[in-house]
C-alpha cells in the first residue's frame, strides 16, 4: 500500500499543475481520503438469512461506509449509512434476497471526498428455511395497488414458539424476520425509531400476556430489555406496549385485587382480576399507573361471579388525540377514555355506554385495536360473536354530545370472521390493512369491503401494521 501510494506521488509531481487539479475535479476526491483497513469480516446473524453482517477494522479513526449489489445485478447499488470517526466498525446489510451471491466493497468519506478502501469481496445469502417460508403465503393480489401499499410494508408477528416478527412488502414477501428461540412475541409494534418493540414470554404464559419488555434494532441488536421484577416492572403485561410522545414506555398490567362479594353470591374475600396501565421511563422506572378498580366497583357488575377471574379482558391501549387514554374492553364490549393526568374515567362507548348510536347501525359487540385514525375517526376491528360476522368500524363522535355517528361499515364475509382478536389500520384515505386473526389473514380492503391482497399465515397473528418504509 505504501509503495502504491509513493508512486502516486511522484506521478503526480510530474504532471503539470493544471493536469493534477483537473484529476482532482474528475474524481472528487484528495490524494489522502482513504483508510487503511486491518480487516473486514463476514457473519450471517442468527435466525435471519436476509441480512449480513460485515466488521471492518481501520489502522486509524474513519468515516466508513458498505456499497453491494447482487452479482447478477450489478446496476443497482446499495450503500449502508456511514459510521463515523471510528477504528471499529459494524455495518447490517438487510432486506437481501435469500439463495443469492452478493459483491461489496468498503468505502471511505472525507466530506466530499469518496474511495474505495477494499478490494470487491462476496458472500451468499442460504435459502429460506421452508418452516419460515410456510409462515406467509401470498394469496390473491390486485394487478394495481394503492401507491403507498404498493410502496410500503407490513409487519405481523408469531406468538409461538419460536417466536417470530415478519415484515412483509406488497407481493407478500418477507423481506425481514427476526427469531427468539425460547419466546414467543405476544405483541409487537414497529416504532418511529425503526425498532421492534415487543412483548415476550414462554409459552407458559397465556395468549397475549407476558413478562418481558423486548427491544430490538432492525440489525437484530437488543436496544432495550426489561424483565418482570427489574425497576418499575412489577406485574405481568399484556397486549399493548408502545412510546408515547414523551418516549416512555405504555403497557397494560394484569391487576387483582380482594373484594367482598358476599351481598353477590360470593365470598368475603373474593380475588377480581381486572386491568390496569403502566408509564415507564425509558430506563423502566414507573412514572404512573392506573388500575380499572379505581374508577369502578366490580361488586356492581351482575355478572361477576361468572367473569371475575377475567372480569373486563382489556385488549388495546392508545392515545387520543388530546393525550389522554382510550382503552378497548372485549368481556364488557366498551372503549373507555382515561384521563392521562388524574386517572379519571372520562366517558364509555360501546355496550352500556354513554354514547347514543343511530337506531340503523347498532353499536358494536367487541372491539379490538381501538384507535383514532389521521382524520379524527374512532375506528376499531369488531369481532361480532353475536352475529358470527366480524366488521371493520370507525366513527365520528360527537363527546361533548356523548353522540356517535357511523362513517364506515365494513361487514367480513364469513371466511374473514375472528371470534377474538384482530385489527385494522388505514393505509391511506381509500385502503384498510385487516388482519382476521382467527382465520390466519391479513387482508388489504378498500372502503366498500373489496379484497385488493391479502396473505395467509401459518400462525394467529394478533394485529399487523403497515409502516411506509423501511431505513437501509
Amino acid at each position: 500500500m505504501e509503495i502504491v501510494k509513493k508512486d502516486f506521488f511522484r506521478l503526480l509531481q510530474a504532471l503539470p499543475a493544471v493536469t493534477f487539479i483537473l484529476i482532482v475535479a474528475l474524481t472528487g476526491c484528495r490524494p489522502d481520503c482513504g483508510a487503511e483497513l486491518i480487516s473486514v469480516n463476514e457473519k450471517s446473524p442468527a435466525g435471519n438469512v436476509l441480512a449480513q453482517k460485515i466488521s471492518v477494522a481501520c489502522k486509524e479513526n474513519a468515516d466508513l461506509f458498505i456499497r453491494y449489489w447482487e452479482k447478477e445485478n450489478k446496476t443497482k447499488v446499495f450503500s449502508t449509512p456511514v459510521s463515523s470517526g471510528k477504528k471499529e466498525h459494524v455495518f447490517s446489510l438487510l432486506y437481501l434476497r435469500p439463495a443469492k451471491a452478493y459483491e461489496y466493497e468498503v468505502v471511505a468519506k472525507n466530506g466530499n471526498c469518496e474511495s474505495n478502501v477494499s478490494d470487491v469481496r462476496s458472500f451468499d445469502t442460504k435459502e429460506m428455511p421452508m418452516a419460515i417460508q410456510e409462515m406467509v403465503m401470498p394469496g390473491e393480489i390486485q394487478q394495481t395497488l394503492p401507491e403507498r401499499f404498493a410502496k410500503g410494508f407490513s409487519v405481523i408477528a408469531r406468538r409461538d414458539l419460536p417466536g417470530q416478527v415478519y415484515i412483509l412488502d406488497a407481493r407478500g414477501k418477507i423481506v425481514w424476520y427476526h427469531t427468539i428461540r425460547d419466546a414467543g412475541f405476544k405483541v409487537a409494534h414497529y416504532t418511529k425509531e425503526s425498532t421492534i418493540l415487543s412483548i415476550v414470554a414462554p409459552l407458559s404464559y397465556p395468549t397475549s400476556y407476558g413478562d418481558e419488555i423486548l427491544e430490538i434494532s432492525l440489525a437484530g441488536d437488543t436496544i432495550f430489555h426489561l424483565k418482570k421484577g427489574e425497576k418499575g416492572f412489577d406485574k405481568t403485561i399484556h397486549h399493548e406496549v408502545f412510546y408515547n410522545d414523551a418516549h416512555q414506555l405504555v403497557t397494560l398490567t394484569l391487576e387483582k385485587k380482594l373484594f367482598d362479594l358476599s351481598r353477590v353470591g360470593g365470598a368475603k374475600a373474593d380475588t377480581v382480576t381486572g386491568d390496569g396501565i403502566l408509564i415507564l421511563d425509558a430506563m423502566g422506572n414507573r412514572i404512573w399507573s392506573w388500575s380499572v378498580f379505581d374508577v369502578v366497583d366490580p361488586a356492581a357488575d351482575p355478572d361477576i361471579l361468572k367473569n371475575k377471574t377475567d372480569w373486563l379482558h382489556a385488549n388495546g391501549l392508545s392515545v387520543d388525540t388530546d393525550g389522554n387514554y382510550l382503552l378497548s374492553f372485549y368481556q364488557s364490549g366498551q372503549v373507555w377514555k382515561i384521563n392521562a393526568k388524574s386517572g379519571k374515567l372520562m366517558w364509555k362507548i360501546g355496550r352500556g355506554g354513554d354514547f347514543s348510536f343511530p337506531k340503523q347501525e347498532p353499536m358494536f359487540y367487541e372491539s379490538h385495536a381501538v384507535h383514532r385514525t389521521a382524520n379524527g375517526e374512532l375506528m376499531l376491528f369488531e369481532n361480532g360473536t353475536n352475529k358470527k360476522r366480524s366488521r371493520v368500524l370507525a366513527y365520528t363522535l360527537d363527546e361533548p354530545g356523548r353522540k356517535a355517528n357511523t362513517a364506515l361499515s365494513i361487514e367480513l364475509p364469513m371466511n374473514l370472521y375472528s371470534e377474538r382478536m384482530g385489527s385494522v389500520y388505514r393505509v391511506d384515505d381509500a385502503s384498510l390493512l385487516v388482519c382476521s386473526s382467527q382465520a390466519h389473514a391479513v387482508t388489504l380492503l378498500d372502503n366498500t369491503g373489496k379484497n385488493l391482497w391479502n396473505v395467509i399465515t401459518g400462525f394467529i397473528p394478533y394485529r399487523a401494521e403497515f409502516i411506509d418504509s423501511l431505513p437501509l
